[in-house]
């Protein structure tokens, strides 16, 4: 959407996805525009693909199937049991396993290994009380990521790629991990410094990479396992996430209420008997006051969230809105888009 012009008539915009690099956030934030993505809706599909990895990694099933498919003759069967001790692997059970990143899809993936018998180590800096909760008790959670580097024999990254995350994985944390250490990445292809991992692959630091972000550098290399960003592509992930984003814009379109954006706070307040005004607006001092100057009528109710620049505000009314109190507060400097919902 980058190259799109905004109409004045766009309220909203949602990602049946996580990412949303292809929408113009900033350009949407100053016209007011909620931008929404569906955090969660593709964590099962994404989870699912993690322990997959790991078993692609431990097991040689894709060098096995390759060699099998080769085999001919009536002695198929003898030729099969003689040389499948050339693909032998290791289990997967008993081993740690480090998330770094514990939000949807990394507390899936935490439960899920924890369920399989392997050793759980999470950690997440800006860990919510109700992700916490949802984690099972068997996953030990660190403050300190070094802990992971220095004792899990897999590790998998569950962050968004910001400036701050770019390169996580690199030459300074692989010298920390372990030797044989096997890397997964299903979040960001950024996250993870390509050079520093095939060298680290070359050197036998690493045992295996497998990301589902495939790019020039990573495809047809030895120990990467290259797979074509399937991390949502399933037919119930796909459903999942339009139905959610769906729900979103219903919910902001007639109700007001914000769930799940990106560019301005999660707000939401009950329907009143009256009229609603909602306000996407800049976040400046003594704006509440300029608003429920401009209303002109009783205030039953009314709440107001800010997020770095932006802040969004609804107020319920006694009595139905007038369009004229709408065109007042547009008029407003800081108030970005204003709209009656009744």
């Amino acid at each position: 959407m980058h190259d799109m012009e905004l109409p004045k008539s766009l309220k909203a915009v949602a990602r049946a996805g996580a990412g949303v690099n292809n929408i113009p956030i900033d350009k949407c934030s100053e016209k007011g525009i909620v931008v929404f993505n569906t955090p969660g809706a593709n964590a099962n599909a994404v989870k699912e693909l993690v322990i997959a990895g790991m078993l692609l990694a431990s097991r040689d099933i894709i060098g096995g199937n390759a060699w099998a498919n080769t085999l001919t003759g009536a002695d198929t069967d003898k030729q099969v049991e003689k040389g499948k001790s050339n693909f032998a692997g290791n289990e997967i059970m008993g081993k740690t396993l480090g998330v770094i990143g514990l939000g949807a899809i990394g507390i899936l993936v935490a439960n899920a290994a924890s369920a399989l018998g392997m050793n759980v180590i999470g950690y997440d800096p800006y860990l919510s009380v109700g992700n916490a909760l949802k984690i099972t008790h068997k996953v030990k959670v660190t403050k300190n990521v070094n802990d992971i580097y220095a004792a899990a024999d897999f590790i998998t990254v569950h962050v968004p790629l910001t400036d701050d995350t770019r390169d996580t994985i690199n030459a300074e944390t692989i010298a920390m991990m372990k030797d044989g250490v096997v890397v997964l990445n299903f979040a960001r292809g950024g996250l993870v410094n390509n050079d520093d991992i095939k060298a680290a692959l070359a050197s036998g630091k690493i045992k295996k990479y497998v990301v589902d972000f495939p790019d020039e550098n990573t495809v047809n290399c030895d120990g990467i396992i290259a797979i074509p960003h399937l991390g949502a592509s399933t037919a119930e992930s796909e459903d999942n996430c339009a139905v959610m984003a769906a729900q979103e814009i219903s919910e902001f379109l007639e109700r007001g209420n914000i769930v799940n954006s990106v560019n301005y706070p999660a707000c939401a307040l009950p329907m009143g008997d009256g009229g609603r005004i909602t306000i996407a607006h800049k976040n400046v001092p003594n704006a509440i006051a300029k608003y429920t100057d401009a209303v002109g009528i009783n205030i039953s109710d009314m709440i107001n969230k800010s997020r770095g620049d932006y802040a969004y505000t609804i107020i319920n009314t006694d009595s139905p809105v007038d369009d004229a109190v709408i065109e007042k507060l547009n008029a407003l400097d800081d108030v970005l888009a204003a709209r009656k919902i009744k």
